[in-house]
């Protein structure tokens, strides 16, 4: 699909043409077409800019400027370490999502139509002054009519609309990007932006943000010092949540005086200790933990708000992620290299040897790192960037663990200017591994382990059968490497004596079965003597046989 000529995707090329030829290289935007577009917006002065590289705080600024689409873009991108250097990383992880209120009166619209009643009739009150605003939407606070204090969210009216164009021009822009750089070939942006289309669509519907907040409130309960507030039943639509309301401070604004109140190393252990919680045991965990999306409440507890961005793995993901986490903790560089080199998707560029040195030596690195350089979400950031060089493209699960985990290196050290990082994933992932593998043998998964050994023993019989049939009607096949002719002939002639001795006993023991109901006066055992001693020439020869499996399989092959 090519680029579209309508007046409002143009409009909509513009801001990306002017991010790609600020930021980027003027030559791809010419080459995409859209340098028509860029002059409709800036006229020709654009072209005569000679700041085609500003400063990465710039960009974010600029995407600020451009809209919530482009704020979500900004954050998705910043998880990218395999796409942008660490600079406009670390940026626009800061990446703020504050904008200007809308008016209080599409406030009572929206919350109206949504929710089927009126203000006043489902609020005792409703302050007309946001808590905050941001791209998508703002916060009120309100008490409802049997007294709890709530916090309202509530969407902005032209967000979906704004969002759906802006994401049908990034499709467009992605596609000719895959088709015409090397980049685009390297790291697909059609599938980035599925990923971050599927993303934001939910972050704009706020049941499923409802949804998030019962499901992290329940797996979270076990640990006292943390919060999430719950929804309110019956006053979630798509476009408005209701969820408890928590007093408290955001942890980019604590003065010192707060500071010397708290216990914040035990703060600050027990939110990484949830969060591997959340990633090793639960697959489901809060993927935007930065300061400001966390609060201290108070009696002294940290809140977990704004869960419209959160991330799901599977059991093998977990298994991976944590067997990484440990690797780097323990400062295993080898180890470290192997995992991720299992978990990415090898590119016609793959370089194995590249990898593998380059996650080396960035793990040694790390491991004789002083303590207040240590950052493990960077770590795992630069290793998916090292992947990338080399032609390894990482999963978006690692990318996203990075970003969690290098906000959560700011918010530990906001909480405990010494808190022990690494200390605190070693300490905590190897007893949730403890816990995950007791977990694995659980009654559920010891039956399902029971059911397949009995379908195994089950289809054993039939397979031996047709192994032998297709033995004596001279079908067997058996594909291998020849390297010592000899060997293979003395291994060739086992096989053929192991299989006629078989074959033997089982005669045995059909001919012992049929005699067995001759009735002789010559017995042993009380039972016909013909039929038992083919039975016991039978079992005599299947002990044999066994025996010289066993002792031959045993001894070490020479060369």
């Amino acid at each position: 699909m090519g680029l579209s000529a309508s007046p409002d995707r143009l409009k909509r090329y513009a801001g990306l043409a002017r991010l790609l030829y600020k930021h980027g290289n003027g030559d791809l935007v010419r080459r995409a077409g859209l340098d028509e577009a860029l002059l409709d917006e800036q006229g020709d002065a654009a072209h005569d800019s000679t700041d085609r590289h500003p400063a990465a705080e710039e960009l974010a600024g600029d995407l600020e400027r451009l809209g919530p689409a482009y704020i979500k873009l900004g954050q998705l991108l910043s998880t990218r370490a395999d796409l942008l250097p660490p600079a406009y990383l670390e940026a626009l992880t800061r990446l703020q999502d504050k904008v200007e209120p809308f008016s209080f009166a599409d406030v009572e619209t929206i919350v109206e139509e949504e929710l089927g009643f009126r203000i006043s009739k489902g609020f005792e009150s409703f302050e007309s002054t946001p808590l905050a605003a941001a791209s998508l939407g703002q916060v009120h606070r309100a008490v409802l009519r049997d007294g709890r204090r709530v916090a309202v969210k509530v969407q902005r009216p032209d967000a979906r609309r704004q969002v759906a164009g802006d994401l049908d021009a990034f499709g467009d822009i992605a596609e000719f990007l895959d088709r015409h750089t090397d980049a685009g070939r390297r790291v697909s942006f059609s599938e980035v932006l599925a990923e971050f289309r599927a993303t934001l669509l939910d972050e704009l519907d706020y049941r499923r943000e409802a949804q998030n907040l019962s499901v992290m409130r329940e797996n979270l309960a076990r640990f006292p010092r943390l919060i999430v507030p719950a929804p309110i039943e019956g006053y979630t639509s798509g476009r408005v949540l209701t969820m408890e309301y928590v007093a408290g401070y955001k942890l980019t604004a604590l003065n010192p005086v707060v500071r010397l109140d708290i216990d914040g190393e035990a703060l600050a252990d027990e939110l990484f200790r949830a969060y591997l919680r959340q990633i090793i045991i639960d697959g489901f965990f809060h993927a935007d933990p930065h300061p400001g999306n966390i609060q201290l409440t108070e009696d002294g507890r940290l809140a977990l708000l704004d869960l419209g961005m959160v991330s799901r793995l599977s059991q093998s993901r977990q298994e991976d992620l944590l067997k990484l986490l440990l690797a780097v903790a323990e400062g295993n560089g080898e180890q470290a290299a192997q995992i991720a080199i299992g978990i990415g998707q090898h590119m016609p560029a793959f370089n194995r040897d590249g990898v593998e040195k380059a996650v080396a030596d960035l793990v040694t690195r790390y491991r004789n790192a002083r303590l207040e350089d240590v950052q493990a979400g960077a770590v795992v950031m630069r290793i998916s960037a090292i992947a990338g060089e080399h032609g390894l493209r990482m999963p978006s699960d690692l990318s996203m663990l990075g970003k969690t985990l290098l906000n959560l290196d700011e918010v530990g050290r906001t909480l405990a200017p010494d808190f022990d990082v690494q200390g605190a994933i070693r300490r905590h992932a190897a007893e949730l591994m403890q816990e995950r593998m007791r977990g694995s043998l659980s009654p559920s998964n010891v039956l399902a382990a029971a059911l397949e050994m009995k379908q195994f023993v089950e289809a054993l019989p039939s397979r031996v059968n047709r192994v032998l049939d297709a033995a004596a009607n001279n079908e067997l096949k058996l594909k291998m490497e020849v390297i010592d002719e000899g060997a293979i002939i003395d291994g060739f002639q086992k096989i053929a004596n192991r299989v006629t001795l078989g074959l033997i006993v089982a005669a045995l023991i059909v001919g012992a079965a049929m005699l067995m109901q001759i009735d002789t006066t010559f017995r042993i055992f009380g039972y016909p003597g013909l039929a038992m001693l083919f039975f016991l020439i039978a079992v005599g020869g299947g002990m044999w046989l066994a025996y010289s499996i066993i002792s031959s399989d045993r001894k070490p092959r020479r060369g």
